[in-house]
């Protein structure tokens, strides 16, 4: 009997890449996201393989009925990987926009709570995994990373807390922490700034979608004995600057 992961964010990007990587290891993935036209072609590329589920992660009454409404050949979830979430804007603290700040508190640490809060039951039930989505963000501040890297260190603590609290139920629970990778996530941050993006990462032969599907793939497939608490994971060429200092 095929496993069941439940993957959210799932249009594009890590949750995108990992859609692929577990189905086309022999899994049944749940792939959600609030854009229904991108889980439409999923459907249509993956078949039998696939349910899409289309809601707004901030919303918590649409997580609810979501996920009770899973057809009873997808309900015994295995794996949970909670990769939705966002960055918006690259100001700093005292230039940034509330609103901005108050989308990124509700998608990064709102949303995965509720879902997780939501899914744990069946997790237990199934003695299966939680796989969170952090960053290296969490660990090493930036200028303009402000709340973004809050609401990622948040993950890391959560997830910290969640393995905890779930001791001796078999819930197996890793928080991963990708630094510089190439997907939509710059052009979300700069509201669709195409050239910001390819400056970004041109030359810096950053990590990719796939890179870090394997990853997760690798994770959920080890031993069942066996936790991966964290892993970080970095480009090659991507590592660490010196402290700022202002003079006057």
């Amino acid at each position: 009997m095929s496993k069941i992961a439940l993957i959210t964010g799932a249009t594009a990007g890590f949750g995108n890449s990992s859609v692929k990587q577990f189905i086309d290891n022999g899994w049944k993935v749940i792939a959600t996201g609030r854009r229904e036209e991108r889980l439409r072609v999923l459907k249509e590329q993956y078949g039998d393989a696939l349910h899409p589920v289309t809601f707004d992660i901030q919303d918590n009454a649409q997580i609810n009925k979501a996920i009770d409404s899973i057809p009873s050949d997808f309900k015994d979830i295995d794996l949970l990987i909670n990769n939705a979430g966002l960055a918006l804007g690259t100001a700093a603290a005292q230039d940034s926009d509330l609103e901005q700040w108050n989308t990124m508190v509700d998608t990064n640490i709102r949303g995965l709570i509720s879902l997780t809060h939501k899914v744990l039951p069946t997790l237990i039930q199934q003695r299966g995994a939680v796989i969170n989505i952090s960053s290296v963000a969490a660990s090493y501040p930036y200028p303009g990373g402000n709340v973004y890297g809050g609401t990622k260190a948040f993950v890391v603590q959560f997830s910290l807390g969640l393995r905890s609290d779930l001791h001796g139920t078999g819930v197996r629970v890793t928080c991963v922490e990708p630094g510089m990778s190439e997907t939509e996530f710059t052009l979300v941050r700069t509201k669709g700034d195409q050239a910001a993006s390819n400056k970004l990462y041109e030359g810096a032969h950053p990590m990719t979608g796939d890179d870090i599907a394997k990853t997760l793939y690798w994770i959920a497939t080890l031993p069942p004995h066996m936790n991966i608490n964290r892993v970080e994971l970095m480009p090659v060429n991507q590592s660490f600057g010196p402290f700022q200092v202002h003079r006057n």
